[in-house]
């Protein structure tokens, strides 16, 4: 038995190379745990980390029952992290926060209340401590994802998020994919919902965010979005024989 699939909620962790913030990150997940409306654990993905991110993670997962993980054999990118997260989750919500800890956990409680009518609820980043130079491509970048996908989702960068799993399941992943987590939830006919969120500076650990992945690769995503989307295919079951009576 998958052991995630005991539990309502099931939070995604991508880790690369966060050595630094793996206790910080095991006392505010841990805390969360404790006080969350609902029954949720934990499931870091270690894509490939080259310092001692891994050793950290098996160690707070021995401490902490309710805190699991997988790793990859090498880097293979933060789409690739949430896709193996969302494969291996069998609880009924999948979560998604950043290992930098600029969202804090306890924020999953302002989006939760609406998981049962959405899809997907993200965050909005409020009063965001990035530098100027990161807001300012942040900006471009959103402005120009919303004017090609048209999803009006007016912060895609924010990695807190709330998704159905069954849905999670059935978005056509591509490197890039986190970026249109939104407009792929849409494409299958489903509704997203933006709730405001905190945002803090970075306390440790070094950005995996520079121009290139964070404005021209984007930019370059769209037109491969816009491509996948003409051949998406969506379809309903009405009937089938499959199962056995009972």
């Amino acid at each position: 038995m998958n052991k995630t699939s005991v539990y309502e909620f099931c939070i995604i962790v991508p880790i690369y190379n966060e050595e630094e913030n793996i206790s910080r990150l095991e006392e505010e997940l841990g805390r969360y745990l404790e006080a969350a409306s609902v029954k949720a654990c934990i499931l870091f993905v270690d894509d490939g980390s080259k310092d001692n991110s891994l050793q950290g993670i098996i160690e707070i997962c021995r401490k902490n029952p309710d805190f699991y993980y997988i790793t990859f054999t090498h880097n293979n990118g933060l789409s690739a992290a949430l896709k193996a997260g969302i494969d291996m989750a069998e609880s009924p919500y999948t979560g998604y926060i950043d290992a930098d800890l600029q969202t804090l956990p306890e924020d999953f409680e302002r989006l939760l209340p609406f998981r049962r009518d959405y899809a997907l609820v993200m965050g909005i980043r409020t009063g965001r401590k990035d530098s100027f130079g990161k807001r300012f491509s942040s900006l471009i970048a959103n402005y120009f994802r919303r004017m090609m996908t048209h999803d009006g989702v007016e912060d895609t960068g924010c990695p807190l998020k709330v998704i159905r799993t069954d849905a999670a399941k059935r978005i056509p992943f591509f490197t890039g994919m986190h970026r249109f987590l939104p407009a792929l939830i849409q494409l299958q006919n489903e509704k997203v919902k933006q709730v405001p969120v905190r945002h803090f500076e970075r306390l440790k650990g070094i950005s995996k965010f520079h121009l290139w992945n964070r404005l021209v690769s984007p930019f370059l995503d769209c037109f491969a979005y816009r491509w996948m989307r003409k051949r998406y295919i969506n379809y309903t079951i009405s009937a089938d024989n499959l199962k056995e009576q009972e």
